[in-house]
């Protein structure tokens, strides 16, 4: 079993419409990690993500928004859950806080970021 208290979670901004609590490099294991991440407008703020490795599963904590797909648009609100699978290609937007557990745990390298 691992615990990692809230006060030990780090900031991470990862622009300036998106900033994560990350609880991961406590928790420390390659098959899940889980964040929450805060979205003011549209994330990534140009173009598209996509992780290649990665499944990942959110959960909308507070607010709403829409995740945007070449050729979806999916509205959610506090409550939704989204799965997205690995190689899915997509882009946030909305004011919202979203839980976020990825497997294999996200690594940086693994996510592609599209123009």
């Amino acid at each position: 079993m691992k615990f990692v208290k809230e006060e030990d979670s780090e900031k991470i901004i990862n622009s300036d419409t998106s900033y994560l609590k990350e609880y991961s490099k406590k928790l420390n294991d390659k098959d899940l990690d889980f964040c929450i991440n805060t979205i003011s407008g549209r994330y990534p703020e140009k173009g598209y993500a996509e992780n290649l490795k990665c499944k990942e599963i959110c959960y909308i904590l507070e607010g709403s928004g829409s995740i945007n797909k070449k050729d979806e648009k999916i509205d959610f609100k506090q409550g939704d859950v989204i799965l997205i699978d690995k190689e899915e290609i997509y882009f946030w937007e909305g004011n919202c806080k979203i839980i976020m557990v990825c497997s294999p745990a996200w690594y940086k390298e693994q996510c592609k970021l599209i123009n």
